[in-house]
């Protein structure tokens, strides 16, 4: 669809299409502060179900459950039409939110976490590509400006909100509250978007589904809990990534003969593509690197308290929507290819001052480059997007916007298992023995390995300069939409 006079206006919430614009905004909204609303209630619910040891899971089961079913949601979204797909992620979403508000047990909201993250796995590729569907290329610079400022309202709210509902009401709330607000995003969405979609007979492919959820399941587990719960040379961590192979490497012989993969073969050989997954698992590294370590290095080496560290951190929610909704100034102007290398340009010097932090740095040093860096990923992470949906047409689009976000998820998992085994080495070689609990680390010891971490990420963020480079040098928006 054409735009010659694209304005604020034009594809603002009170637009036309400004209620369906509210309700994917609303849909991700709450799937992103679901990501880090738990993370300060976790004293509050481990004294109400107990089960310490198994917390953790409350998040890896959502990112698990969210990551493998990225892929089938997409395709299912390109073959029956993206509303009823995000009607059912937005309504699993919901059960997941009452049965863990209801639950009774430690392993009860884990497993109720698990549907929270399936439903999570539709909202949020599905909310893109709808998105996608319904702006064009120009029209979509302007819309990036909301969807940025959705993350990065969400990464402020989401801990403070779960505090606030963990000290002063209970931390059941944190899921009930998202019952009225996904009621009304799927009705908005019932009620305001249509789409013309062919009405015709499609062969699930049932088999490709399965190989591709449990060989990525089983992968991301190997991932994010190998150097953790067990060691990577045990026989669980073994036999972890050799089930994964051997089920991935079916699922490829499987999606060869297919009459509707469930992830097209042919997407691995597509230029823009491919860039467009690389770019993102990059990112999601990066993001590990810096949520996971930058706190850490805040309160134990620099000595600082986990609010003053948070705010460290959340420098980079702040560049990242700022960068991202301007990238597509950007974009129209000079292009996706030169937009990406500019904003990995920006990653690469963020984390360059990165490891340039010392253990005499100020607070201020650390959040100016994790802000450098979020504003780098800005300029890469929406253009890469929109340049993946605008090289394909409308059958293709979900599968398009999927890919890209199931790599990011693939490539966080990467950044736990990389950096951690970084840390864990460095910690290792220094005390001569097996990593200890945290607490029993000095600032000698913290400070070296979580160096080692920091030039990990410039050495990644170099990587993603090179992705960034060999993005196809022109995207057009296909002629053929619908």
């Amino acid at each position: 669809m054409a735009a010659p006079d694209v304005t604020r206006a034009s594809v603002g919430l009170r637009s036309e299409r400004g209620p369906v614009l509210l309700a994917v905004m609303l849909s991700i909204g709450l799937v992103a502060i679901d990501s880090t609303i738990l993370a300060t209630a976790v004293p509050a619910v481990v004294a109400d179900l107990g089960g310490f040891t198994q917390f953790p899971w409350l998040f890896s089961v959502y990112l698990l459950a969210q990551a493998v079913s990225v892929p089938v949601y997409a395709k299912l979204a390109d073959q029956v039409g993206r509303k009823p797909v995000m009607l059912v992620g937005v309504a699993l979403f919901l059960l997941g939110s009452l049965l863990c508000g209801l639950a009774w047990g430690m392993g009860a909201l884990i497993a109720f976490r698990a549907v929270q993250g399936l439903g999570a796995g539709a909202v949020q590729p599905v909310g893109m590509t709808i998105v996608g569907d319904i702006y064009s290329i120009a029209e979509r610079a302007k819309v990036q400006g909301y969807l940025a400022s959705v993350w990065a309202i969400s990464a402020v709210v989401g801990p403070t909100l779960g505090g606030v509902f963990a000290d002063y009401l209970s931390w059941r709330w944190i899921f009930f509250v998202n019952l009225p607000l996904g009621v009304a995003a799927g009705w908005m969405l019932l009620r305001h978007f249509s789409e013309d979609v062919a009405r015709e007979r499609h062969r699930i492919d049932v088999a490709g589904s399965v190989l591709l959820t449990a060989g990525g399941l089983l992968l991301l587990l190997a991932l994010l809990e190998g150097g953790i719960r067990w060691a990577w040379s045990s026989s669980m961590s073994i036999g972890l990534f050799a089930v994964a192979g051997v089920l991935l490497a079916t699922f490829v012989l499987v999606e060869r003969r297919a009459a509707e993969p469930v992830l097209p073969l042919w997407v691995f050989r597509h230029r823009v593509l491919i860039s467009a997954m690389l770019a993102s698992l990059v990112v999601g590294v990066l993001i590990m690197g810096l949520s996971t370590y930058v706190p850490l290095y805040a309160q134990t080496v620099l000595g600082h308290g986990a609010v003053v560290a948070g705010f460290a951190l959340a420098a980079m929610t702040l560049g990242w929507p700022i960068a991202a909704s301007n990238a597509g100034r950007l974009y129209l102007s000079i292009g996706f290819r030169r937009t990406m290398l500019i904003g990995s340009a920006i990653s690469l010097a963020g984390t360059s001052l990165l490891v340039t932090i010392g253990p005499d740095s100020s607070i201020l040093h650390l959040a100016a480059a994790c802000f450098v860096m979020g504003i780098g990923f800005g300029l890469v992470a929406s253009p890469s997007v929109i340049a993946a949906q605008s090289s394909v047409t409308w059958g293709h689009r979900g599968v398009a916007t999927g890919t890209t976000m199931f790599a990011r998820s693939v490539g966080s998992a990467v950044g736990v298992a990389v950096f951690g085994a970084i840390a864990n080495g460095v910690v290792a070689s220094r005390i001569g023995r097996g990593v200890p609990d945290l607490e029993h680390l000095t600032p000698g010891v913290l400070h070296p390995a979580v160096h080692a971490v920091f030039v990990a990420s410039a050495v990644a963020a170099v990587s993603l300069v090179a992705v960034s480079a060999v993005m196809s040098r022109r995207v057009v928006e296909p002629v053929t939409d619908q």
